[in-house]
């Protein structure tokens, strides 16, 4: 994935790029040991809102870099035994025509909804996999511009609007960016719609990281592709509206929890990442939340899984 490879090779910043090499040898001393890495461990599950309700409904979120190729390497085995209600695909990468049958003909979620980019085969696509089915299922965001390449689905339940989106990224060079800040001025309008109807919650791969915790090397990253001011400022402006991102809500200081790694310089073995999917809901919502999860372990993509656990 090009786009992501180049933007994590200059992640990783100068001190771990050394390292791959080696440490550099003083004359006369030996070499200094490099630290390990700081990993991050998902702790256990809280199963019981604020209000002291169990958990009912369970979402989980993954970009999985290419379906066919997540399938090959057994990321439904940990969908099974993860089990969530409803299971949000980003990045599917994959025409409705070409979906691998071991998904497509999945029994424990009788009702999938698809959609892929109209002019691109290969490219984008988000999915969601339900076990009950939904009032009502929308495509995009209702801008020609933007739903051309497949990249949001709406389900409508009974007390909430369930968003998955594979948000535009900035590219390599910044090409994209005035088109991602287009984006994120219309997709808030969007879901500041919908939260007017009934609470939301939006999931997917944001392609931002919105603080400084939220990447191993933010000083090197400012001017890159998912921590550029403006990209930052687009997700401020939506928190602003009356929505909260769930992890930074439950673990505000929580550090070293990333959901995606380049592929390239052994970034997930020494967590040089960044947190770029999430799950953001309704202020309302927030009495009913239980836990905000990053599956860290789970392999299959250059990113991992995030699952929410609600009372409602």
């Amino acid at each position: 994935m090009p786009k992501r490879a180049k933007k994590n090779e200059e992640a990783l910043g100068d001190s771990e790029k050394q390292s791959e090499t080696g440490p550099e040898k003083k004359r006369g001393k030996a070499a200094k040991e490099p630290e390990a890495p700081i990993l991050y461990e998902d702790p256990p599950d809280k199963l019981v809102s604020v209000e002291g309700k169990a958990a009912n409904l369970k979402i989980t979120s993954w970009n999985v870099d290419g379906l066919r190729a997540w399938v090959k390497k057994n990321g439904l085995e940990w969908v099974r035994k993860e089990d969530p209600d409803v299971f949000c695909i980003q990045e599917t990468k994959c025409a409705e025509k070409a979906l691998p049958a071991e998904i497509k003909d999945m029994p424990e979620y009788p009702h999938k909804y698809w959609a892929c980019s109209e002019d691109k085969e290969g490219y984008s696509g988000v999915a969601m996999l339900c076990k009950v089915k939904p009032l009502n299922v929308s495509y995009g965001i209702g801008k020609e511009e933007h739903d051309k390449e497949g990249r949001v689905i709406t389900a409508e339940f009974p007390s909430y609007f369930l968003v998955t989106a594979y948000v535009p990224n900035a590219s390599r060079g910044l090409v994209r960016l005035g088109y991602r800040q287009t984006w994120d001025v219309d997709f808030r309008a969007y879901l500041k719609d919908l939260d007017q109807r009934k609470p939301l919650i939006l999931c997917g791969d944001l392609n931002v990281s919105h603080q400084e915790i939220d990447l191993k090397n933010p000083k090197g990253n400012k001017k890159n592709a998912g921590f550029t001011p403006e990209e930052r400022e687009g997700f401020s402006a939506l928190l602003a509206e009356g929505f909260v991102d769930s992890f930074r809500h439950l673990y505000p200081e929580q550090q070293y929890a990333y959901t995606f790694w380049t592929y390239m310089m052994n970034a997930r073995s020494k967590n040089v990442g960044w947190r770029l999917d999430y799950f953001v809901l309704s202020r309302t919502l927030l009495s009913a939340l239980c836990d905000s999860k990053i599956r860290g372990t789970a392999m299959g993509s250059d990113h991992c899984p995030v699952t929410l656990l609600l009372a409602l």
